[in-house]
């Protein structure tokens, strides 16, 4: 009898020693990892903050004011000469002006509807006239549309080191 239960007792033992190569629970979501293409700076895409939260930090500033930041959000428009600059939505029907450190890149003309997280400087500035009426020609506006142009804008501005372009 001690003889039966002493087999038993190893035979438990041996089974839960081996190795059993587990599948991944079916409950478990899989992560699936987002491909970003990279333009200047490398940069990370941990700790960028959504486009809603940075809109409640330029409405706080001044002229002037600036904060280092990283955001997400979406491309509204590209300069359509070179791909130097870039309009994002801040999804509360305010865009905000991207432009590129020392002009030291520039992002592909047709990424208009795509999404990008930002690093650099966020602040806010009076846009002249001229400034105004040139990004619009960049942009391929009309000369009707341009001659509209008669007063500066306040605008949210970015100047960016680094874009992240989600693939």
């Amino acid at each position: 009898m001690k003889s039966i239960i002493l087999a038993i007792i190893c035979v438990i033992l041996l089974n839960s020693c081996k190795n059993k190569n587990e599948e991944p629970s079916k409950d478990m979501p899989e992560t699936e990892e987002v491909k970003y293409a990279s333009f200047g700076k490398a940069i990370i895409a941990d700790d960028a903050i959504a486009a809603t939260s940075m809109a409640a930090h330029y409405k706080t500033m001044s002229v002037g004011d600036s904060i280092n930041s990283k955001m997400l959000a979406k491309v509204n428009s590209v300069c359509q000469t070179k791909g130097c600059w870039m309009r994002l939505s801040l999804e509360d029907g305010n865009e905000v002006m991207v432009k590129f450190k020392d002009y030291g890149f520039f992002v592909p003309k047709d990424i208009a509807g795509k999404e990008v997280i930002v690093n650099g400087r966020a602040y806010v500035k009076e846009v002249p006239i001229d400034e105004l009426k040139h990004y619009a020609a960049d942009a391929g506006k009309s000369e009707e549309d341009i001659a509209t142009i008669t007063e500066p804008k306040r605008t949210f501005s970015f100047e960016a080191d680094g874009v992240l372009l989600k693939q």
